[in-house]
C-alpha cells in the first residue's frame, strides 16, 4: 500500500475519531416535564420550562458537566417517552413507588412531599375519609389518583380525572367537584396565589410521606450515577438550600 493511500486512511480514521469525540462532548440529555405543576414545572411568559424542579436539575447538570434540554410533555404517556429513547431523563415532580421503579430507574430523592386536600372553605370535610362519597378531582395517574382509589375504590364513578392539578382545582371552584387531592407543594402554591380563590386546605395525618426523583430509562446505570453525584454535590456545597428557600421559605 503507497504513502498516499496510507495517509488517506489515517485521515479517515483521525476524521471519525474526531467525529465521535464531537458527538459525545455534544450530547444534550432530553428531559421531559409536564410543566403545569407549579412551583415545581411551569412555563413562565417567554415560555420557558422554570421552577424548583428544573433549577434542582440545572445545579445538578452544572455540577455534572452534562448538557440538557426541558420539553414540555404531557403527563399521560411521560414515561413511555424513556422507554423509546425520546426523552432520557424525567424530571415532573414523580414520586418515586414501588409501581413506577419497575419499569423505570430514579435518583436518589430530591424533595419530600405528601397529599393533601383542597376544598371550599364552607365545607365540612375535616379528614380525608370525609371524602368516602364526595365528588374528588385529581390530576390522572398521579399518587393523588391512587389514594382516592384506595378510599372510594378503583371503579367509583365519584373520582373525576383531570390532565392537571390545577384544572382539577378549577374543576372545584366552579363547584364541579366537592374536592381535590393533589401534592402539597402545588396546592399550596395554587391558594397562595389565588387569594380570591375561597379554598381551604386540609392537611391528613394518614397521608404518608412521598418522595420526588428524577426518572430514567430502565437499566441506564451510568446516567443514574452522574445524576445521582450531582445531587449529592449540591446537596454538600449549600446550592440545594438556597433553591429550596427560594422557593419554600427556611
Amino acid at each position: 500500500m503507497n504513502s498516499k493511500k496510507l495517509g488517506l486512511i489515517a485521515s479517515m480514521i483521525f476524521a471519525g475519531l474526531l467525529f465521535n469525540s464531537n458527538a459525545n462532548a455534544a450530547k444534550t440529555y432530553q428531559v421531559a416535564t409536564d410543566a403545569a405543576y407549579a412551583p415545581f414545572e411551569s412555563l413562565n411568559n417567554k415560555k420557558e420550562v422554570v421552577g424548583f424542579s428544573v433549577d434542582v436539575l440545572e445545579a445538578i447538570a452544572k455540577k455534572s458537566g452534562m448538557k440538557i434540554k426541558f420539553i414540555n410533555t404531557p403527563w399521560e404517556g411521560i414515561f413511555a417517552t424513556l422507554s423509546t429513547g425520546d426523552r432520557d431523563m424525567v424530571i415532573s415532580s414523580v414520586t418515586i413507588t414501588p409501581e413506577r421503579k419497575q419499569s423505570m430507574d430514579f435518583s436518589d430523592p430530591y424533595f419530600e412531599a405528601k397529599q393533601l386536600i383542597a376544598v371550599g372553605k364552607n365545607s365540612k370535610v375535616s379528614k380525608f375519609t370525609d371524602l368516602k362519597t364526595l365528588k374528588v378531582g385529581v390530576q390522572t395517574g398521579t399518587t393523588g389518583d391512587e389514594v382516592i382509589q384506595k378510599l372510594q375504590g378503583k371503579t367509583s364513578p365519584n373520582i373525576k380525572r383531570f390532565e392537571s392539578t390545577p384544572l382539577a382545582i378549577k374543576e372545584l371552584e366552579n363547584g364541579g367537584v366537592d374536592a381535590v387531592v393533589a401534592d402539597n407543594g402545588v396546592v399550596v402554591n395554587f391558594v397562595a396565589n389565588n387569594p380570591n380563590s375561597k379554598l381551604k386546605m386540609i392537611d391528613d395525618a394518614t397521608f404518608a410521606k412521598e418522595y420526588y426523583g428524577i426518572a430514567v430509562k430502565k437499566g441506564n446505570k451510568a446516567l443514574l450515577e452522574q445524576i445521582n453525584k450531582g445531587l449529592a454535590a449540591i446537596k454538600a456545597d449549600g446550592t440545594y438550600d438556597k433553591i429550596y428557600n427560594k422557593y419554600f421559605g427556611k
